[in-house]
């Protein structure tokens, strides 16, 4: 009886008897690196074939990938000698499971033009150098993108990140189906599903990941991943606030999804979801915000007739100030309550009534920006009311993976200083407390430690259900002073440079990216700030004034400790 015949992917290499084949993959820890060697080595034996495994551990997380190195030969009888690693120059197939890492295969000269396919996933994961930046230090995707295509032979790019998460895997399984489904190796189809079903764990996951990604990869070349690719989705899903609009009033998209801002524009203010601004049966979405039209709002007569009535003020807004004020407004509407996005819109038309269509009402937008982000302060309000919120809680079941059936237990770390405290105290008796030095002191030794609060109990729940509670006495407490005062004085001081240097203005609007962060994060933040205005004085004046300013804020953003910025202040005293 004749054997079944074998049938291969379509473009597949059947190298000749005696030929190596060299593949290396860089995966990091929980991706399942090791499972994913062991699988290919499985389908290599069962497609008869002989095949070596070995691995090179990184130094750690993020700052070293574990190369996984295979070689594999046809068993024609002879036992092959096989290489223990990688060398430059002398690799068919690169994997990698994220895409700095294909970058960083290039950099290391393991892919080559003439020979290497290159299959990498789209998705990111911050690196550590990228996160250490107090600024946007990310790595810019579609240069690795248009390096790899430059570098490879044949590149292989989707995301298999998603894939694998939507099959309830790991990303492993769904680099083995776009290494099966691009027919870089000369192995059947059902050799790797063999080899998934032998693990016995997770298999019903694994082979749903696996036949996604390998459906994917049967039909990608170097145009479709390049368009597919063109926009590559960003390194974190937004996630603060969740979208939810506070108080009484509840947002929910029409289309049954969050509308979120584009992947390669990060979104405004901070915060990820479009801007609700009409009642479902109360009236049409108000012109001027593309985003208006996603969302429905509902909630008693009171709140939405207030909320109609600040988008009403959002539409008579100049056309370019428009979506950046309608984000903005719902992120203050959403830290505070109505009175206060009413204060946003106040400020912003100080800027408005300055500013010209001469400048694209370039000013205006920053301002927009910049004023809801100073105006939502990270203050142990903010953290406890965003830790409580049920959307939170269902973000982080879905990114564990618990099922309904499951009961998760989560922990949240608080570390609050002398400084949180006498914050959330009335304006009055906090500063009575910080003008005391003795007081604050005793106090700060029996506040300033470390606590673990248990949110999935009733007791750390209602702590911090009670904490964020506090927010509708925000406008009384020392923070809201303290945050309100440098507010003011920082957007003044913008206003005022508009009339005798426009860019100047902007620049210092701008500069409001630097403050950031709770805690110590925030003092250092704020520290930076006031050493980057430090510098006005001495380049007002000049006509290239917004440009050193400007250069002084990236400095600054470029560098946690200063040292950048310390240099680029020396330079600027030093200018005639």
């Amino acid at each position: 009886m004749p054997e079944p015949a074998i049938i291969l992917p379509e473009g597949a290499h059947v190298p000749a008897d005696g030929e190596i084949i060299k593949l290396a993959m860089l995966a990091v820890g929980g991706q399942g690196g090791g499972v994913l060697a062991d699988w290919i080595v499985d389908a290599a034996e069962r497609s008869g074939y002989l095949a070596q495994s070995t691995s090179v551990a990184g130094v750690a997380q993020r700052t070293g990938a574990t190369i996984y190195y295979i070689e594999m030969c046809r068993d024609t009888g002879r036992r092959p000698v096989f290489a223990l690693s990688p060398a430059q120059g002398d690799v068919d197939i690169l994997v990698a499971a994220e895409l700095m890492e294909a970058g960083r295969a290039i950099m290391r000269g393991f892919v080559t033009p003439d020979r290497t396919t290159l299959i990498a996933s789209s998705h990111r994961i911050a690196a550590v150098s990228e996160k250490i930046e107090p600024g946007d230090g990310r790595a810019s995707s579609p240069k690795v993108l248009a390096a790899a295509e430059a570098a490879s032979k044949r590149f292989v790019t989707f995301d298999m990140e998603r894939i694998a998460v939507q099959a309830g895997s790991v990303i492993s399984a769904s680099l083995l189906g776009a290494l099966a489904g691009c027919g870089a190796l000369p192995f059947p189809r059902e050799s790797y599903e063999a080899a998934i079903g032998a693990g016995g764990r997770g298999v019903k996951q694994s082979l749903a990941a696996f036949a996604g990604a390998y459906e994917r990869a049967g039909g990608t070349n170097r145009s479709e991943a390049a368009s597919a690719e063109k926009s590559p989705p960003p390194l974190t899903p937004p996630h603060k606030g969740e979208g939810d609009l506070p108080a009484a009033l509840s947002s929910e998209a029409v289309d049954g999804g969050s509308a979120a801002s584009p992947p390669d524009s990060p979104p405004p203010c901070g915060e990820g979801s479009g801007v609700g601004v009409t009642a479902g049966s109360a009236g049409s979405p108000q012109n001027g915000s593309a985003e208006a039209s996603r969302h429905t709002v509902s909630g008693p007569a009171s709140q939405l007739a207030g909320w109609q009535s600040l988008t009403a003020r959002i539409s008579a807004l100049p056309e370019p100030v428009r979506d950046m004020a309608a984000r903005g407004l719902k992120k203050v509407v959403d830290y505070q309550d109505l009175a206060y996005g009413g204060e946003y819109l106040d400020r912003l038309a100080r800027a408005v009534a300055l500013d010209a269509p001469a400048h694209n009402y370039t000013l205006s937008v920053a301002a927009a920006k910049h004023l809801a982000n100073a105006m939502c302060y990270d203050d142990m309000i903010r953290v406890a009311d965003l830790k409580t919120r049920s959307t939170r809680a269902a973000r982080v079941r879905r990114e564990v993976g618990v099922r309904d059936e499951n009961v998760l237990r989560v922990t949240e770390y608080f570390h609050p200083r002398i400084e949180e405290f006498c914050g959330t105290m009335p304006a009055g008796l906090g500063r009575y407390i910080e003008a005391r030095p003795r007081l604050a002191a005793w106090l700060d030794r029996r506040i300033n430690r470390g606590r673990h609060v248990r949110t999935d109990g009733m007791a750390g729940f209602a702590t911090l259900w009670i904490i964020g509670g506090l927010r509708r006495w925000r406008r009384k407490l020392l923070r809201h002073a303290v945050e309100t005062e440098h507010l003011d004085h920082w957007y003044a001081l913008a206003l005022d440079h508009v009339a005798t240097d426009y860019a100047l203005a902007v620049e210092i609007l701008e500069c409001r990216r630097l403050i950031k962060g709770y805690s110590d994060t925030h003092a250092r933040a704020q520290s930076k700030f006031d050493r980057v205005l430090s510098g006005l004085d001495l380049v007002k004046g000049r006509a290239d004034a917004a440009d050193w300013i400007r250069r002084l804020r990236e400095a600054a953003l470029k560098d946690e400790k200063g040292d950048l910025l310390d240099g680029a202040l020396k330079t600027v005293a030093s200018l005639d």
